[in-house]
């Protein structure tokens, strides 16, 4: 039995596991809990010496959680035998009676990931990868990029995973429309007057480019969302976490990642988490995913812009949280922070591109 599971649920899961599963083995089934939020539930689970993840909504949490652990499934379905560093998919299941609510099981990968200092609030590295590997941990992170742009999504049967025509043309709108919401999904927050919001929305429509060949983008692509091989030479050993993967435009997944590295010119990124001088250009980490994919980033500073207004449109919920008491005051300072510095740097970029 487990406190992570009824009895009745476990039951059912052991069964499930025995008839979908039979990598795990047998012998008596142990859940462990890894991780959860208001998204996702991990439980890792173990049987006769052999473990593997599970990964459900959870019991109370918001009505499109199902559906985004059904995403996941889907895509990490679609990714087996391709090159994209993935977790090997194992099963999916949406039978809420079997544990509760929809999962998929996946394997347990070996790897670390990067982690914040509960000292200074930077990105923490294991010591045999701190220090001058850190150029090596960034190219790796954007081979991550070349391979999900490579990927032949269609013949991985994820042609209907996204809606890419027009996919940069919805971007502002559908982002705007988040940001808009946050006073009615959190009574007594009110819209706050964002400097540089209009500009750079107003911008961002009138300078589209036309899109690219489409791709599967992770669409929240960060070092705390990949496992990286626990020694060197630094590599990838599975991207995770694809709840807000689809198929769109894979330079905005490098655009958003590359959007921490410095510049040789122009303005510098509000990196918090980051100290850029242990990672190399923006310009070289664009050229080496240019030189692997053939794909034209004669636009970038267009999906560096976006990329900056999508993430304040995000993140602005934070504040929202801490002005009305469900986060500590100093968080909503710290975001309001990061969401006026994103709009600024994005601002700039914009009245520098004309």
């Amino acid at each position: 039995m487990s406190d992570l599971f009824s009895a009745d649920q476990f039951e059912a899961l052991d069964t499930w596991l025995a008839a979908n599963v039979p990598a795990l083995g047998e012998g008596a089934l142990i859940a462990d809990f890894v991780a959860g939020g208001t998204t996702n539930v991990v439980i890792k689970l173990t049987r006769g010496g052999h473990a593997v993840v599970l990964r459900k909504a959870p019991v109370m949490g918001p009505p499109a959680s199902g559906k985004a652990i059904q995403r996941e499934a889907t895509v990490l379905k679609g990714l087996g035998g391709s090159r994209v560093p993935h977790p090997r998919f194992h099963g999916y299941c949406h039978d809420p009676a079997v544990a509760g609510g929809p999962f998929y099981i996946m394997d347990l990968v070996d790897g670390w990931a990067a982690d914040l200092s509960p000292i200074d609030n930077q990105m923490a590295f294991p010591p045999h990868f701190a220090g001058g590997d850190l150029h090596y941990l960034a190219y790796a992170m954007v081979d991550g990029i070349v391979e999900m742009a490579n990927l032949d999504y269609v013949a991985a049967g994820l042609e209907g995973y996204g809606k890419p025509d027009k996919f940069l043309e919805r971007q502002v709108d559908r982002w705007g429309s988040q940001l808009a919401s946050y006073p009615e999904r959190y009574p007594g927050f009110e819209s706050r007057d964002l400097p540089g919001l209009a500009y750079v929305a107003d911008w961002l429509r009138a300078n589209v480019p036309d899109t690219g060949r489409p791709g599967l983008m992770h669409g929240d692509y960060a070092m705390n969302n990949v496992l990286f091989a626990n020694r060197p030479p630094a590599r990838l050993a599975a991207i995770i976490d694809w709840e807000t993967s689809t198929i769109g435009d894979p330079l905005m997944d490098l655009a958003a990642y590359c959007g921490q590295l410095r510049r040789r010119d122009g303005p510098q990124p509000a990196s918090p988490y980051l100290d850029t001088a242990l990672f190399p250009y923006f310009e070289d980490a664009v050229d080496y995913f240019a030189e692997r994919t053939g794909r034209d980033v004669s636009r970038i500073d267009y999906y560096q812009i976006l990329a900056k207004y999508r993430m304040a449109c995000i993140i602005e919920y934070k504040v929202a949280e801490a002005a009305i008491g469900l986060a500590p005051p100093e968080k909503g300072v710290r975001f309001d922070g990061l969401v006026r510095g994103l709009l600024t740097e994005a601002e700039t970029l914009a009245r520098a591109a004309g």
